[in-house]
């Protein structure tokens, strides 16, 4: 290390035994922002465990990528282990190396057409579902929607629908409880409180379901078969000639499952509220979907054709990001001068970064004209790094703005969604920012463009 270190900065508020863990539990996306107020790099303590806090892009640039070989998976990937095991997400060095060779061809852009199609024909469904005048909870809706849709991409049909109710009834108790455990004192994690049984009942719960259907669908044989099960059971490393075990298979799933479900349906969700409240922009996307798309169905072909979609989903996941991301210092590093010893925790939260002034004019503004072109070029990439960094980049990314731009253009071709009078929808931290509530009334778009002209 070169010259003295600097000490590192702690947060204020900190209490006796609990640290700031009871700030953190109270208000997680508040308290995360107000860091950056401290410094760069903050000391956090749940209980008498130091967590070194990342609040800039140049700091989180240097744990996620320049100095990425110093660190491994930490505390919150300890805690969802239960759930996600060894899988892609949780998995370190060589192991993660030869799971993503292994995974890399599902996420292929001939798999993706594929699974365009169902996200499509899914979509379609759903809009056809709604009446106009009705009143949807739209968080429940996309909720539904994505883990259906992710379901028919990953089990055969006929073996999958265990597992589709294991998920709607465990999921939403695993995200509801996973940043708490993270987040608590050390001397909490074997206690049998509350979030403790909640989170280790539904994880044991969703990964029994996933090894019945993982026998099942090795029992039916792999062969012309082209869910993600099969395609995992049947893959086999190109350099090394391995395959997966029916653990790590079952590891992987339930690592698509946990991370393809919540973010999609938060990102949507957000994004019909957003256009709900800002009708000039709705309109704006609207014009350029009917334009591109017309009547028919959307495909995978017209993705990169819709930038006003694109723009706003941008806008969506800048304003609630993933909350809270947790790596492991192996050895000892030096990051912006401060001393970080080998063990240590760091954090970084993405929502907390994408709303920082410095990066963003007036962040907490529906802004999606902030991502066009001539302004985007201004950002650089790490200043944006809505699905993580470095080789720990979400493996499914692809998959994810697929499904979100199909339903979104489906949906807003067909209806209007208006907020509800009188209702004020809150972010609730878990993985992500997600909205605890989102009730909206349903228009046709005839309607709506009726009313806007003074004709009804």
């Amino acid at each position: 290390m070169s010259g003295e270190p600097l000490p590192v900065p702690k947060a204020p508020g900190g209490l006796p035994l609990l640290g700031h863990a009871a700030k953190l539990w109270r208000d997680p996306l508040g308290f995360l922002t107000s860091l950056r107020n401290s410094g760069e790099l903050v000391r956090v303590d749940l209980g008498t465990m130091p967590m070194y806090v990342a609040t800039s892009t140049r700091m989180v640039h240097e744990v996620t990528v320049k100095q990425a070989r110093h660190f491994e998976k930490g505390r919150l990937f300890d805690r969802v282990r239960p759930l996600v095991g060894n899988g892609l997400a949780n998995s370190n060095g060589d192991i993660h190396r030869a799971h993503r060779r292994l995974m890399q061809p599902l996420f292929h852009p001939t798999r993706l057409a594929a699974y365009a199609d169902i996200m499509s024909r899914r979509a379609e469904a759903l809009a056809e579902s709604w009446t106009p005048g009705q009143v949807i909870a739209v968080e429940e809706a996309m909720s539904a929607f994505t883990i259906e849709t992710l379901a028919e991409t990953m089990f055969a049909t006929d073996l999958g629908q265990a597992a589709v109710e294991a998920v709607r009834r465990d999921l939403p108790v695993i995200l509801k409880n996973m940043l708490v455990r993270a987040a608590s004192p050390r001397f909490l994690d074997r206690l049998p409180i509350r979030p403790n049984r909640a989170f280790d009942a539904a994880a044991a719960r969703m990964r029994t379901v996933i090894d019945d259907v993982i026998v099942a669908t090795r029992q039916a044989g792999t062969s012309n078969r082209h869910d993600l099960v099969s395609v995992l059971l049947a893959a086999r490393d190109t350099d090394t000639g391995a395959s997966l075990t029916d653990e790590e298979v079952r590891d992987q799933v339930v690592t698509i499952l946990f991370a393809g479900t919540e973010t999609t349906a938060s990102t949507v969700s957000w994004a019909l509220l957003e256009l709900g409240r800002h009708p000039e922009v709705d309109e704006e996307v609207v014009a350029e979907v009917l334009e591109v798309v017309g009547d028919r169905p959307v495909t995978l072909a017209d993705v990169p054709r819709l930038p006003a979609v694109r723009r706003v989903l941008d806008e969506v996941i800048r304003m609630y990001g993933v909350t809270l991301l947790m790596r492991r210092a192996t050895s000892d590093v030096e990051l912006g001068g401060h001393h970080v010893p080998a063990g240590s925790e760091v954090a970084f939260s993405l929502y907390a970064l994408h709303r920082d002034p410095s990066l963003f004019e007036d962040p907490d503004r529906f802004v999606p004209d902030r991502w066009l072109p001539a302004r985007r070029a201004g950002l650089r990439r790490e200043e944006f790094v809505p699905f993580g960094a470095g080789s720990r980049k979400c493996i499914g990314e692809s998959f994810s703005w697929t499904e979100a731009t199909i339903v979104l253009a489906t949906v807003l071709r067909r209806w209007a969604l208006r907020p509800v009078p009188g209702h004020t929808t809150r972010a609730a931290a878990s993985a992500m920012a997600h909205p605890d509530h989102v009730p909206m009334r349903v228009e046709s778009r005839d309607g709506a463009a009726a009313r806007r002209s003074g004709v009804a």
